[in-house]
C-alpha cells in the first residue's frame, strides 16, 4: 500500500463584495501531493494548479498567502481534468494523508460540485498526521501548524510553505519522522456518512474503540439507538455497571462512565454530527480512565447542576 500525502490550496468569495456559492464555499485552486511508499520512501510528486469556475477574482488574503495570482489559474485545467489526473497518480492501493481533516472534506464537496463519480461510498480511511504529531510528541490531540512541527522534529526548510505542493512535501517529512506504530492510528473522513447498519464503523485501537453510526433522522432517534448508548467493556465485551449515565455537557456532547470488574473504569463519548443534508449521526469512543479521570468528570456533570 502506498501513502498519498495531499494538501490542497482553496479559493473562497471576497468579504462583502462577492457572494459565496453555498454548494461550493470553497474553492480549490491547487493540489499537490507526494507519494510515498511501504517504506516510507518517496516513489512519486504530483503538483497543478485548478482553473476557478465560481470565484473568478482572488480573495485578498488567499493571494498573499499562496503567492498566487488569477492570471496563472487561468491557464490551469479545469477542476475535472485535474482530479482525474490526481486520481490516476494516486493509483489503486493508497491511504489518504493530511494535515488536519479538512481537505478530504472539500476535495469531496468539489467532486460533488462537478458531478464526479465519489471517491468512496462510506466514510475514507486516512491518516490525520496534525493529530499523529500531536499524540505522539506531545501525549495528546492539540492543532499545531505545519511549520511548529517542522521546526519541533529538525526538518530542513528548503522550500517555502503555503503552496499545496510545498505543504504536501513537508507532513511527508513529518509522516516520516513518526513512530510507525502511529501509522495505524486511522481516521476517518465522514463527509460520506454510512447509510445502513452493516456499513457502520467499528474499531478498536490499542487504547481506545470508535464506533461511527448510520445516519438518523432525529437526535432522539440516535440517543435512543441501543448501540449508541451501549457502554459495556469493549476489551473484554463483559457487561459492565453503569457508574455514570450519559449526561450532555453542550447538547452536542455525552459522556457515561462505566466500571469493568477485570478492566476498571470506561469513560464513554458520544459526539452528535449533522449531516449536510440535515439528518445527524454519532461518534462514539470508550476508553479506559483512572479514578482521577473519573473524579473530574463527576466535577463537570456537578457544575453543570450548580453552574454558580
Amino acid at each position: 500500500m502506498d501513502y498519498i500525502v495531499f494538501d490542497l490550496e482553496w479559493n473562497q468569495s471576497a468579504p462583502g463584495k462577492y457572494h459565496a456559492n453555498k454548494k461550493l464555499p470553497f474553492e480549490i485552486i491547487e493540489i499537490g501531493a507526494v507519494k510515498l511508499n511501504s517504506d516510507m520512501q518517496e516513489i512519486g510528486r504530483f503538483n497543478e494548479m485548478v482553473r476557478p469556475k465560481v470565484y473568478k477574482h482572488l480573495n485578498k488574503i488567499t493571494g498573499s498567502l499562496v503567492q498566487l495570482e488569477m492570471s496563472q489559474l487561468r491557464k490551469a485545467r479545469s477542476f475535472p481534468e485535474v482530479m482525474e489526473a490526481f486520481l490516476a497518480f494516486c493509483g489503486k492501493d493508497y491511504l489518504f494523508c493530511t494535515w488536519g481533516n479538512l481537505d478530504l472534506i472539500e476535495l469531496q464537496r468539489n467532486m460533488k460540485f462537478y458531478h464526479m463519480t465519489p471517491i468512496s461510498q462510506e466514510p475514507i480511511k486516512f491518516l490525520d498526521v496534525q493529530k499523529l504529531f500531536s499524540l505522539e510528541f506531545e501525549g495528546r490531540r492539540s492543532q499545531h501548524a505545519l511549520e511548529y512541527a517542522v521546526d519541533y522534529l529538525k526538518i530542513e526548510k528548503s522550500i517555502p510553505f503555503h503552496r499545496a505542493y510545498d505543504d504536501a512535501f513537508y507532513t511527508a517529512r513529518v509522516l516520516e519522522k513518526l513512530n510507525p506504530r502511529f501509522r495505524k492510528r486511522y481516521s476517518f473522513d465522514t463527509y460520506v456518512v454510512p447509510k445502513n447498519k452493516k456499513e457502520e464503523i467499528r474499531i478498536q485501537f490499542e487504547d481506545y474503540y470508535k464506533y461511527i453510526s448510520r445516519e438518523f433522522d432525529s437526535k432522539s432517534k440516535a440517543l435512543s439507538d441501543k448501540e449508541v448508548n451501549y457502554c459495556g467493556c469493549y476489551l473484554c465485551k463483559r457487561q459492565v455497571s453503569r457508574e455514570l449515565d450519559w449526561f450532555s455537557v453542550n447538547g452536542k456532547h455525552y459522556y457515561s462512565v462505566s466500571r469493568c470488574k477485570k478492566h476498571g473504569f470506561i469513560k464513554g463519548k458520544i459526539r452528535l454530527r449533522k449531516t449536510e443534508n440535515g439528518t445527524c449521526y454519532v461518534i462514539k469512543t470508550m476508553k479506559q480512565i483512572t479514578d482521577q479521570q473519573v473524579e473530574e468528570i463527576l466535577e463537570k456533570q456537578e457544575k453543570l447542576k450548580n453552574p454558580l
